[in-house]
């Protein structure tokens, strides 16, 4: 449609569905990220190359550590020490707060669901709860109250409850048990004892190695699951196979199977053995006792 604007002359107006409403000029371009210096930028692959960075760095740190220090696993759990338990010290501002009255006893259930649930509940809130613009911590003031507040709670946690290991273990006049296994190891190491009061395995030894049986058992696949040295991998240790099951036990379970081993009497057949080859290997196998 046309109608006169203000000089007389006739302006030619365009109307999308709506007589309401005019036809643009087309889709507007926003103006670029620079327009906004220190405020905004893209996602890809600005922003997103930053996080990329510094996932690279945390991780190659961790590896550094993970290299450079063996991981500190400590002695075995030992149920019938004498000794006060104390957690890792990860854990010891929950061990010390579990200790406290309104969190023990008649208050278990308050200290384990409720306030740690109130905690927890609360950190998941936090980006809904704290929508503001600002990232300095010192113009956030709640935020970073609760922040220096939970920091200040855990270290003051963790001194108390080792403080108090300590008095307790001096009290009762006990060492801990890893200081008293570091001691003993130190001792037993100067007398040239073992260090150690764990069962050590006896390494079997294959009896008849240079049997031409030895050469069987290879081409039989055996070697897939038992290893070329018989001690086993995806399937047991035949080391010592001879004090448990003898020639005719092995030829049983060479064609029938045992356990989720499958038959074994085609597959060795396949591979070029005979039925003479098989019953040697079966007899070379129940050799294999471990005191010889």
């Amino acid at each position: 449609m046309a109608h006169k604007g203000k000089n007389g002359s006739e302006e030619k107006v365009v109307f999308v569905g709506d007589s309401r409403v005019k036809k643009g000029n087309g889709f507007i371009t926003p103006p670029d990220y620079t327009a906004y210096p220190g405020k905004s930028e893209a996602f890809i692959p600005n922003f997103l190359l930053k996080e990329w960075m510094v996932g690279v760095v945390v991780l190659v740190g961790i590896l550094v550590l993970t290299i450079s220090e063996p991981a500190p696993l400590g002695f075995p759990a030992d149920a019938g020490a004498t000794v006060i338990p104390i957690p890792d010290w990860y854990f010891l501002f929950l061990y010390q707060y579990l200790k406290l009255p309104y969190a023990s006893g008649d208050y278990i259930v308050l200290g384990t669901l409720g306030v740690t649930g109130v905690a927890f509940g609360a950190l998941l809130l936090a980006p809904f709860l704290d929508t503001g613009r600002e990232r300095r911590f010192y113009r956030r003031p709640i935020a970073s109250s609760l922040m220096f507040l939970s920091l200040v709670a855990i270290i003051y946690l963790t001194n108390t409850a080792w403080t108090e290991y300590q008095h307790e273990m001096a009290e009762t006049g006990q060492i801990p048990e890893d200081v008293q296994r570091e001691e003993k190891a130190a001792e037993n190491r100067a007398k040239g004892l073992p260090t150690t009061s764990a069962v050590q395995a006896k390494d079997i030894a294959i009896v008849d190695k240079d049997d031409p049986a030895m050469a069987l058992f290879k081409q039989a696949t055996c070697v897939t699951c038992h290893a070329v040295d018989l001690k086993g991998g995806a399937g047991p240790s035949l080391r010592g196979v001879g004090d448990t099951h003898d020639k005719e036990a092995i030829l049983t379970i060479i064609k029938e199977g045992q356990g989720q081993m499958p038959p074994m009497y085609e597959t060795a057949m396949g591979a070029g053995l005979t039925e003479q080859d098989i019953d040697s290997l079966a007899g070379w196998l129940a050799k294999q006792k471990s005191e010889q």
